[in-house]
């Protein structure tokens, strides 16, 4: 156990898939070249007027520790985010079961009716994903739906309230029918109802990013702490060509930190670094559900 924590531990540590690294690295070495241009600046008039730069490190210590608070308020934003978006996709996938569950226990004993239900209530996690992504692909609806339906649903303007209207209808018409009893229909009428509010909810994420002031202040902060902080390092080492060094160092995590927040914001467009993996869990939900229509068909 304690091998396989040491290996997970250094594997993650240098791992670069799923990291900030690549992005945030050039404003690092930026931050780097701004401070050794200060030091030799610094030695030059230095030599040449017997005048010090350097300043003391005391406002630094302070703004430091502020600029450290306003970061990781900004991180566990993102972060809400991320986790109220896979918070939503979790009642989606509760939602999606329960409603085929339903319809396959107090529905009508009908294969065709079924399969149809079942069959839609498979398409709306990939139409919700599809709609999060602006996505226009016809791919799994295709194989789903047919061609013909697969078509009219990409065309449409909103693909979850698309399927979700279809889903209404079946019902819909089970109860007029009679084939299926008022208590049933509320029951499953509410279950398709909520997988409308989970993706509303997921549109309002997707909609209202964090407020772009936020993120102007916060990275103005992080830049004129890190232009400055050179003034406060100089001649407090053996040698001033460690400063750049040492604002490296201090930039990485700083930068990091902004940048994780800005990932977290969106969790659901695959561009965004560890972005919710909205196609696993609309397989899984199919995979389920097919196992359920499955099941049902044996008995």
């Amino acid at each position: 156990m304690k091998s396989n924590e040491f290996y997970t531990f250094w594997r993650e540590a240098v791992l670069i898939k799923g990291s900030v690294t690549p992005i945030v690295i050039f404003n690092v070495f930026v931050f780097g070249l701004i401070a050794a241009i200060i030091c030799a600046v610094d030695h030059y008039i230095e030599d040449v007027f017997q005048v010090n730069l350097g300043l003391e490190v005391g406002p630094h210590e302070i703004a430091g520790a502020a600029l450290g608070l306003l970061l990781i308020l900004r991180t566990n934003a993102g972060y809400d985010r991320w986790w109220e978006g896979r918070t939503l996709w979790g009642g989606i996938v509760n939602q999606s079961r329960n409603l085929a569950l339903e319809s396959l226990a107090y529905g009508p004993k009908d294969k065709v009716w079924s399969t149809e239900l079942i069959t839609w209530v498979k398409a709306f996690p990939y139409a919700a994903k599809s709609s999060l992504r602006s996505e226009k692909e016809l791919g799994k609806f295709e194989q789903l739906l047919g061609i013909s339906e697969a078509k009219k649903l990409v065309a449409s303007s909103h693909m979850p309230f698309y399927v979700s209207l279809k889903i209404a209808g079946l019902l819909r018409s089970a109860l007029d029918k009679g084939v299926i009893n008022a208590f049933a229909f509320a029951q499953m009428e509410r279950e398709r109802s909520l997988l409308i509010d989970h993706i509303g909810a997921c549109e309002r994420i997707l909609k209202t990013p964090l407020p772009i002031v936020y993120s102007v202040k916060i990275r103005r902060f992080v830049a004129i702490f890190l232009i400055t902080l050179p003034f406060a390092l100089l001649h407090q080492m053996e040698t001033d060509w460690l400063v750049p060094l040492v604002i490296m160092l201090v930039s990485y995590p700083l930068v990091s930190l902004d940048q994780i927040g800005i990932e977290l914001q969106n969790p659901f467009y695959k561009s965004s670094l560890n972005h919710l993996p909205l196609d696993e869990i609309a397989e899984s939900i199919e995979k389920t559900l097919q196992e359920m229509l499955a099941s049902s068909e044996k008995e």
